[in-house]
C-alpha cells in the first residue's frame, strides 16, 4: 500500500549506519503480510522509475533482505502476491526469486574451488575454524590469501574485516566463474557501493535472484551498460531494457552512490 511506502520513506532515511537500515527492512519483511508488501514495494519502485532518490535508499536496505536465502520462503510467497494483484513494479523487482532463480538447481561450477583453499607449507589446506580466524587477523597477506575462498562462511567474516577495501571487494564480485554464496555474501554488506553493485549485475555467474532486484538501484548509464552486456543472462538484460525504458533521462538529483 502507498501509506506504508510512505511510512518507510519517512523512516529508513532516519537510520544513519546501513546495517540497521537492513535490519528495520527484514523486520517489516515478517511484520506485514504478503499483500500490503507487495504493495508497499510495487509503489517503492514506482517512485525510484521517477527518479526519487529516497525511494532508491529504501529499496537499498530491502535488497540484502530479499536476495537472501534465509528469507527465500517468505519473498517466494511475496513474488506470488505481486504476480497475483498484478502489480507490475514488484513483479518485475520479484521474477527471479525462486530456488531456480538462485542457482539452487545447479551443481557448483567452480571446479577450482579446492585449489583456493589455504593451504599449509606442507600443501595441506587449512581447516574450515582456521580460515576463518585467519580471516579476522588485519594482515593483507591474509586477506589476500582468502579472498578466493569458496566457503561463504568465510567469505562472511571476511567481508566484515575492516581492513578490507572495495577494491578487494570488487576483485570478488568480478570473480569468474562466480559462486553464488560469494554473491550473496557480498550483496548483503556491500550492494550499497556503486561500484560493486555493477560488478556483481555485470559477472554472468551472479544469481538472477540476486541482480534483477540489484537492477532496480541502478541509474540509466549502468543500465544502459548491462542491457548491451552480451553475456549476462537473459533475464537480466531484458529486466534492465525495461527499466530503462520507464526512466526518464538522468537528473543532476539521481547518482549512482547511495549516501549513508
Amino acid at each position: 500500500m502507498a501509506n506504508l511506502a510512505e511510512r518507510w520513506l519517512r523512516l529508513v532515511p532516519a537510520l544513519a549506519d546501513f546495517a540497521l537500515r537492513v535490519r528495520f527492512a527484514q523486520n517489516k519483511l515478517y511484520e506485514h503480510d504478503e499483500e500490503q508488501l507487495a504493495e508497499g514495494l510495487n509503489e517503492l519502485c514506482l517512485l525510484i522509475d521517477r527518479t526519487d532518490t529516497t525511494a532508491r535508499q529504501v529499496l537499498s536496505a530491502f535488497v540484502p533482505v530479499l536476495t537472501d536465502l534465509e528469507h527465500l520462503r517468505k519473498v517466494t510467497a511475496l513474488r506470488t502476491e505481486a504476480h497475483r494483484a498484478r502489480l507490475p513494479a514488484a513483479s518485475r523487482l520479484l521474477r527471479c526469486s525462486t530456488p531456480a532463480g538462485h542457482l539452487l538447481d545447479i551443481p557448483d561450477q567452480d571446479a577450482a574451488a579446492d585449489q583456493a583453499i589455504v593451504q599449509r607449507p606442507d600443501g595441506t589446506p587449512l581447516t574450515l575454524g582456521e580460515r576463518r580466524s585467519l580471516a579476522r587477523r588485519p594482515s593483507r597477506q591474509a586477506l589476500a590469501k582468502l579472498m578466493l575462498d569458496p566457503h561463504p562462511m568465510v567469505v562472511k567474516v571476511l567481508l566484515s574485516n575492516p581492513r578490507l577495501t572495495e577494491d578487494d571487494v570488487l576483485t570478488m564480485a568480478a570473480r569468474r566463474p562466480a559462486s553464488p554464496d560469494l554473491i550473496r555474501e557480498i550483496t548483503k554488506t556491500w550492494s550499497r557501493r556503486s561500484r560493486v553493485r555493477i560488478a556483481l549485475v555485470l559477472n554472468p555467474g551472479s544469481p538472477p535472484a540476486v541482480t534483477v532486484p540489484m537492477l532496480g538501484l541502478l541509474v540509466r548509464p549502468e543500465l544502459r551498460e548491462v542491457s548491451r552486456a552480451a553475456d549476462v543472462a537473459p533475464v537480466v538484460r531484458a529486466t534492465a531494457l525495461e527499466l530503462l525504458e520507464l526512466r526518464p533521462p538522468m537528473s543532476r538529483a539521481e547518482v549512482p552512490e547511495l549516501k549513508y
